[in-house]
């Protein structure tokens, strides 16, 4: 069982071509740390098969999104806004500067950009446009388009967009096809961490938008340039991407064995259950199966007796993953540390996993879990030196807990009601001021104290319920609050809840912006923002802009390993739980590689097996 969360795109890597080449002239590729995997001129990306056919469908409803996208509806076609909800993989009709290989941590290689020439301060970058490049009118996709967007996207894009082009100090279109992007950093190892995230962002046509109002909800079909665009759709309930047979960049050695089914179809469910009924019946081709009980119970129908239907799990990928809950700090209760603390001794996981979860799941310690990143044991020299250096900004509790072992969830005897977790948190609870008169605690004020859990799914709510038990038991006047798709995600973009669950991925080499979306003093009060918490800690905005300063991956690590301390300290987040990989389900009638170590969602990687799909009586 797994909540909503959007994945995106460390380990020992073959290294053969330095990555950013020799300043002042140009490259095919860029990477943070590590030199590049695949020379100039390369043929295709080694995870994927270059005589993978072309044809097919691929149905799926999603449970993997990002930006303002949904799993359960939509009402407009702009993805790259805050505003509205849009249908997960929009992003595939637009193409970016460059785009990433899925088997390095951090590489990208040329797409619109032929290359890329870096200044010798390293705040410029320079990009040849392709002049083959075309918007799926057949117009031209230019430096001048490219240019338009980046300030469009920091103007009035997604908060998440605009966070990670804050620094950016200027986008210039020198002639037709050289983009120049400017960066207000000193330090060139910071910007080149940026400028691998920026280089992924959508290119616009500035004709389309200059016609058609940006930050708005409409369900016009934008202007794209990418291997897909929209084709049939009906609000709410489904799309389809159809391939674009002219798409200008097929050829390319970076596209080559990809984007093979001709229509990709999402089904948009309200529930679980109709979704899941859809795909036993053939409706829907592929499924992520996210309870654990219908994994265990449910799978057991005709197709899958008889093999047509394949039931696997496929390994983790090894980036960052997390699946937490989230107590909203920007309500004043929540804010004392005893008060998280006292909250988190009252979900009885054991209890959970072996009753509701089939022992299926293990205990998630960690925001940076499946990664280098999640931090064990006593600190290194290196994150001694970290903590020792912003010892000025955290209190001795917070000094000795970061040089200990990191805080780990609490264990408890698979009772379900642990008196002596539950004696404990009644006691935090006092500690951090409220009294008990008669069923409930109160503040100085005479104020109940309060508990709302958001969620917009019935399966999570079997859940909740035993922990509900556990937090009225100590006085919390707990509830859960059931909420339909829209109304869900508009009280999370305004931070209007108390308690809700959130699962994600990030990049196998986070940078400043990407944490700071969650993490950081700057995005507490921008909407849309995923700081679902709320933290707001000169500590850890100190930590993120080491993160920004790293110069090696070593270095990236040990702050993030002190990060994940700190925040584990804190309680800013309640990890959850995880299944160690994925649950898939699908119809036999495709055909795969082995699986991509650091992600990608199969529809744009996998292809349609007509010899199998013959054999499923299926045309």
């Amino acid at each position: 069982m797994t909540f909503s969360g959007a994945a995106v795109l460390s380990a020992a890597l073959p290294l053969h071509v330095k990555a950013q080449g020799t300043p002042d002239k140009p490259t095919h590729g860029l990477s943070v740390f590590d030199d590049l995997k695949y020379p100039a001129g390369f043929s295709h990306f080694d995870y994927i098969n270059p005589q993978a056919p072309k044809g097919g469908i691929f149905r799926l409803s999603v449970n993997e999104w990002t930006l303002n996208q949904a799993p359960n509806t939509f009402n407009t076609l702009n993805t790259f806004s805050a505003l509205g909800d849009a249908p997960p993989r929009m992003e595939s009709c637009f193409d970016s500067l460059m785009t990433r290989a899925l088997d390095e941590p951090d590489a990208v290689y040329g797409l619109l950009a032929e290359n890329v020439t870096v200044s010798e301060d390293g705040k410029s970058y320079r990009f040849k446009l392709r002049e083959q490049a075309r918007f799926h009118d057949n117009t031209p996709v230019t430096a001048h388009d490219a240019a338009y967007s980046y300030d469009l996207l920091k103007e009035k894009g997604h908060p998440a967009l605009r966070l990670l082009l804050a620094k950016m100090e200027s986008a210039v279109a020198q002639d037709d096809y050289h983009l120049s992007l400017t960066l207000k950093g000193e330090d060139a190892g910071q910007n080149r961490r940026l400028i691998t995230s920026m280089v992924l962002l959508p290119v616009l046509s500035k004709a389309y938008y200059t016609e058609h109002k940006f930050d708005g909800s409409s369900l016009n079909i934008p202007l794209g340039s990418g291997a897909y665009k929209v084709g049939a759709l009906s609000a709410g309930q489904y799309i389809e991407y159809q391939r674009n047979e002219d798409y200008w960049a097929k050829d390319l050695n970076v596209n080559i064995g990809s984007n093979n089914f001709d229509r990709i179809r999402i089904e948009f469910f309200r529930d679980r259950q109709p979704a899941f009924e859809a795909f036993k019946k053939g409706i829907l081709d592929w499924r992520a199966e996210s309870v654990s009980k219908s994994w265990t119970n449910d799978y057991d129908f005709s197709a899958v007796q008889s093999g047509k239907v394949i039931k696997t799990r496929f390994p983790a990928w090894k980036i960052p993953s997390m699946q937490s809950w989230a107590l909203n700090q920007r309500r004043e209760r929540f804010s004392d540390q005893r008060v998280r603390e006292a909250i988190v001794l009252c979900f009885d996981f054991e209890w959970s996993n072996r009753n509701l979860f089939s022992d299926l799941y293990q205990r998630q310690q960690s925001n940076f879990s499946n990664s280098a990143f999640e931090t064990e044991g006593k600190p290194s020299p290196e994150e001694q030196a970290i903590i020792s250096r912003h010892a000025g900004l955290m209190d001795e509790a917070t000094r000795t807990a970061l040089l200990d072992t990191p805080v780990t969830m609490p264990v408890t005897d698979g009772s379900g009601r642990n008196r002596e977790q539950l004696r404990r948190a009644a006691d935090l609870m006092k500690e951090a001021g409220y009294q008990r008169k008669d069923r409930w605690l109160v503040d100085k004020n005479g104020q109940v104290f309060t508990l709302e859990i958001l969620n917009n799914s019935d399966g999570f709510n079997r859940v909740y319920n035993p922990m509900i038990k556990n937090l009225q038991a100590i006085g919390i006047n707990a509830e859960v609050r059931m909420a339909e798709a829209a109304t869900y995600q508009k009280r999370q973009l305004d931070f209007d809840y108390d308690m809700i669950g959130f699962a994600a991925s990030s990049s196998p080499t986070p940078d400043r912006t990407t944490l700071a979306v969650m993490y950081g003093s700057e995005s507490v009060s921008l909407p849309g923002s995923q700081n679902y918490t709320g933290t707001s800690s000169p500590l850890i905005d100190a930590l993120l802009d080491d993160v920004a300063r790293a110069d090696n991956r070593d270095e990236l690590t040990a702050t993030i390993r002190v990060l994940d301390r700190l925040l584990r300290y804190r309680r800013d987040w309640i990890p959850c739980w995880s299944a160690g990989g994925k649950l898939i389900a699908y119809w036999d009638k495709f055909g795969m590689m082995d699986s991509m170590p650091y992600g990608g969602y199969p529809e744009f990687y996998w292809w349609y097996d007509h010899e199998k799909a013959a054999q499923l009586g299926k045309t």
